[in-house]
């Protein structure tokens, strides 16, 4: 019996939350099926606007779902200033799927709805796809160092490509995501590293610096989340979709946008190593942070 029950949870789990996820990108999908016939960007904004609130719907409902199957205690600092209508880079670490859910269950009612950069692949997922594309979430196309070598007429397309996909964010409060780190962090990937954090991967420079060259002059903050799973380290989306999630911590640091961050990253080199020097000491800072959380579990 004490099988059974986590096995019917997590059965129950994923019924409901693939469920959840299927009717409201179908009906995200219908309103990009209007949102194409719409005539100027502001029309389309507002077409993205009723998208958005679908998409809370979503997150709505999957809170709800983690509230009823988990007992999770929630451990949440800081962001007491954020406000719904602002322009906003948020950054975290990245330990899980789970990840996404508590943003979008902690964040939903205090910021714009948050906007993920996807893979290009992504793009052409039945129904996924296209409501991510009427999220207006960015669809990017990374071209690695060999590739630029062997074809340098495509070399700034990728940037080129963020500001456009970045260009709709103008008309509507936004708040963008960038997973610092470029993939999910474990305990393989961070001995592979050998960098000198504990709980962290060493931050990648250029996504973020790619967000704010199309963006820096919209966003009034960067919001630093700092996120942990103390009693579910291994496998947290699993624990959770089998009701074991037992406690979140959500730390989050509002940073302003200054000189540290405006520049040319690509074409300044004191500016760059500035701008690495800023985001390793944040990240060392997190370091230490999630140190004393998973020391006090």
């Amino acid at each position: 019996m004490r099988v059974m029950l986590p096995f019917l949870v997590f059965i129950f789990n994923i019924f409901i939350v693939t469920l959840n996820s299927v009717v409201c990108s179908v009906a995200i999908c219908v309103i990009a099926l209007f949102k194409v016939l719409l005539p100027n960007p502001k029309q389309k904004a507002k077409a993205t606007s009723v998208a958005n609130q679908v998409m809370w719907l979503w997150a709505t409902i999957n809170a709800k779902v983690l509230a009823i199957t988990n007992r999770v205690e929630w451990d949440i600092e800081g962001g007491e200033q954020l406000k719904k209508d602002g322009w906003y880079l948020l950054i975290s670490n990245h330990l899980s799927w789970t990840d996404i859910v508590v943003l979008c269950c902690v964040f939903k009612d205090r910021i714009p709805m948050p906007k993920f950069f996807l893979k290009q692949q992504l793009m052409y997922i039945p129904f996924l796809g296209m409501a991510c594309w009427a999220l207006d979430m960015p669809f990017m196309r990374r071209y690695s160092r060999e590739y630029l070598i062997r074809h340098p007429e495509k070399r700034g397309q990728d940037l080129l490509t963020t500001r456009r996909s970045c260009e709709k964010f103008k008309y509507a409060p936004t708040t963008v995501v960038n997973y610092v780190e470029g993939t999910r962090f474990t305990s393989e990937k961070q001995r592979s590293s050998k960098v000198g954090y504990q709980h962290l991967l060493p931050p990648k420079t250029g996504g973020i610096a790619y967000t704010l060259a199309a963006m820096g002059d919209q966003f009034e903050n960067i919001i630093d989340v700092t996120l942990a799973y103390p009693e579910n380290t291994e496998k947290p989306f699993k624990d959770m979709l089998m009701g074991r999630m037992t406690k979140i911590v959500v730390r989050t640091k509002v940073l302003p946008v200054n000189e540290h961050v405006r520049g040319d990253y690509f074409n300044d080199k004191p500016f760059k190593r500035q701008f690495q020097q800023w985001l390793t000491s944040i990240w060392q800072d997190k370091d230490v942070l999630l140190q004393k959380i998973y020391q006090s579990k």
